[in-house]
C-alpha cells in the first residue's frame, strides 16, 4: 500500500468508504460480514476508513467503531456532521450547537476520543461558514478534532473556511465518469495545499461494469432517483464501460482497479 498526505494527514492511497455497508445501497449488510471485511481492509494496507453521522442513521457509524476499536490507534477514521434527519427527510443543519451535539454522538458511536478528520457533510446555507469554522475550531482546542474538512462545497465557502480554520480536505466526487473537480477546485486546493478525496471514484458502481440498461435499483437504493442510472442514460454510456472494460483487459484486470488506478494518477 502507499500512502499520501493530506496536508499534514497521512493516508493510505486507497481509502474505504463505508457507507454503502449500512445505507444508500440498499438493505444493510449483515454486521458481523462488514466487520470481517473492514479489518481484512486494514489487514491490506489500508488505514483510512469513511463514515457519517447520517448513514444509516447512526448504524453506519456504530458499525466502523466496533470494527475498528482493536486497531483504533493504527487508523484514521473520517467522519461527517451537517446533516440531520427530521420528520423522515435530510436536512442540512450546521448552527454550532448542533455540531456540538454531534460531535459527542460521533464519539460516542466510534468509541473513541477524537475524530481524526471531521467533515462539514454538506453546506448549510442558513449557518455562516465562518459559523462553523469558528465551532471546529474549538473542537479542534478541546482535542475532540485533530483535522477538517468540507464536502462539496464551493471554492468561496472553502476559501471563508480556511481563513478562519486551515481545512485539511475535501471530499467531493470525482472520477473517469465525473470530472467537474478540475474546472475550479483543484487550482484552489493547489493553491491552499489542501487535501483531496474523491468520494464514488468508482460511478456509484457504474464503472464496475456491473450495470446495463435492463439493471434496476430497488427504492432503498439512492441510485433509484439518480439521473445517471435512468435506463436511457445506461444504455448512452455503456460505450464508456465498455471503453474502461477493454483499458482493463489489456492490463489482465478488472474495470474497478483499472478506475481507481486512473483517479490516483491525476494528482498526488
Amino acid at each position: 500500500m502507499q500512502y499520501r498526505k493530506l496536508r499534514d494527514l497521512e493516508v493510505s492511497a486507497i481509502g474505504l468508504g463505508c457507507m454503502g455497508m449500512s445505507h444508500g445501497y440498499g438493505p444493510a449488510a449483515d454486521k458481523d460480514e462488514m466487520i470481517k471485511l473492514i479489518r481484512h481492509a486494514y489487514d491490506l494496507g489500508v488505514t483510512f476508513f469513511d463514515t457519517a453521522e447520517v448513514y444509516g442513521p447512526y448504524l453506519n457509524e456504530e458499525l466502523v467503531g466496533e470494527a475498528l476499536k482493536p486497531i483504533r490507534d493504527k487508523v484514521v477514521i473520517a467522519t461527517k456532521f451537517g446533516i440531520q434527519i427530521e420528520n423522515g427527510k435530510q436536512v442540512q443543519n450546521s448552527k454550532p450547537e448542533i455540531i456540538r451535539k454531534s460531535i459527542e454522538g460521533s464519539l460516542k458511536r466510534l468509541r473513541t476520543d477524537c475524530i481524526d478528520l471531521y467533515y462539514l457533510h454538506r453546506v448549510d446555507t442558513n449557518t455562516p461558514i465562518e459559523d462553523v469554522a469558528n465551532t471546529v475550531k474549538d473542537l479542534i482546542k478541546e482535542g475532540k478534532v485533530k483535522h477538517w474538512g468540507l464536502s462539496e462545497a464551493g471554492v468561496g465557502t472553502i476559501r471563508k473556511a480556511h481563513e478562519i480554520c486551515p481545512v485539511t480536505a475535501i471530499q467531493s466526487e470525482y472520477s473517469m465518469w465525473w470530472r467537474e473537480p478540475e474546472k475550479e477546485l483543484f487550482p484552489l486546493l493547489d493553491e491552499l495545499n489542501i487535501g483531496f478525496v474523491p468520494f464514488s471514484p468508482l460511478g456509484k458502481g457504474f464503472l464496475t461494469g456491473r450495470f446495463d440498461k435492463n439493471s434496476t435499483f430497488e427504492k432503498d437504493d439512492f441510485r433509484s432517483i439518480v439521473p445517471r442510472f435512468t435506463k436511457d442514460n445506461l444504455e448512452a454510456n455503456q460505450k464508456f464501460v465498455d471503453y474502461v472494460k477493454d483499458l482493463a483487459a489489456k492490463k489482465g484486470i478488472t474495470p474497478a482497479p483499472r478506475a481507481l488506478r486512473w483517479v490516483l494518477v491525476q494528482k498526488p
